[in-house]
């Protein structure tokens, strides 16, 4: 059986947990909250690049990833040109985009994403 190793954790969430070969990281946002949803994007993939390195790994090991958008018809191309920037070439995850409504009025975007450990 694999030990479960979680990172960043308090009494609500971890920020990053291990298990199974796998690294889960959770729901990320912009902790500026005035941009844009490109700057909000690119603060959310620079936490989450943040955390696969605190995992010992990089975004080429991406399986998944699940983005929320807070207004899709105005945000979603944005977004994907930060998204397509980011992601390292041949190694884009399976992926879904949908509109919700997010914790606070101000966030734009949220993206949660799942690797292969090492």
């Amino acid at each position: 059986m694999s030990d479960i190793v979680r990172i960043e954790t308090n009494q609500r969430m971890s920020r990053v947990v291990k298990a199974a070969g796998l690294v889960f990281i959770g729901g990320q946002t912009s902790n500026d909250r005035t941009p844009d949803v490109k700057l909000q994007t690119q603060q959310v993939l620079a936490k989450i690049d943040g955390f696969l390195a605190q995992a010992g790994i990089d975004k080429t090991r991406l399986i998944s990833a699940q983005i929320w958008l807070a207004d899709i018809a105005r945000d979603f191309a944005g977004m994907n040109e930060v998204w397509d920037a980011w992601v390292a070439p041949g190694c884009a995850p399976t992926r879904a985009t949908v509109e919700s409504k997010l914790a606070a009025p101000d966030l734009l975007v949220e993206i949660t994403v799942t690797a292969l450990g090492e």
